[in-house]
């Protein structure tokens, strides 16, 4: 059985302020790390990971490499595979601003924005990957909110059709017999605990 923890980063300033960041490589605000480090001391009390694989935009591998520091375990992998959506000419917005710049049906016009299904693509066949090339291990991919949200609807629809993914909330997924399940969803408890 491969067990994979599905991590999106640490809050941002664009995250805070409601942006679309997209492929923009925005760093972690202090409350970002805050929250990594409650992750990292949260996973030291469980199961122990075998490896770490992240996006190569650095609020993913921030949060990476804080955990990687408090639980002694390796970055193995740094992939642009698993990075955010491309959100074309929208990256850098909010959505009052969308609005006024192109209309309330801005998501439904050409602004250059990745497909939802390649996004998801790519994330479902890298996970598929690191089942395959490493059975039995316990893998943390540290990545972001749409790309995950994204890949879950997609690898499980019958549970999931819209997802909102929280910052370095833990999704466990578990490979049994060449069949997922989602273990757990979206948890955040460790945002309610005071950090070390």
């Amino acid at each position: 059985m491969t067990t994979i923890g599905l991590i999106r980063h640490g809050i941002t300033e664009w995250n805070t302020l409601g942006k679309a960041q997209g492929l923009s490589d925005i760093p972690l605000n202090e409350i970002g790390k805050q929250q990594a480090l409650a992750l990292a001391n949260r996973l030291s009390l469980e199961d122990k990971w075998d490896m770490i694989v992240t996006s190569n935009l650095s609020r993913a591998i921030e949060t990476a490499e804080i955990i990687s520091s408090k639980l002694d375990v390796s970055i193995t992998h740094i992939d642009e595979r698993i990075r955010e959506i491309n959100y074309g000419d929208i990256v850098g917005t909010t959505e009052q601003e969308r609005i006024e710049k192109w209309g309330s049906n801005w998501s439904e016009l050409n602004l250059g924005m990745e497909k939802h299904e390649d996004v998801a693509r790519r994330g479902i066949e890298f996970i598929r990957e690191i089942s395959l090339t490493y059975p039995e291990k316990r893998v943390l991919l540290v990545s972001h909110g749409s790309l995950i949200g994204l890949t879950l609807e997609h690898l499980l629809p019958e549970r999931f059709q819209m997802t909102l993914i929280n910052n370095t909330s833990v999704t466990i997924l578990e490979n049994i017999e060449n069949k997922w399940e989602c273990t757990l969803f979206n948890c955040t408890a460790h945002l309610e605990q005071k950090v070390n």
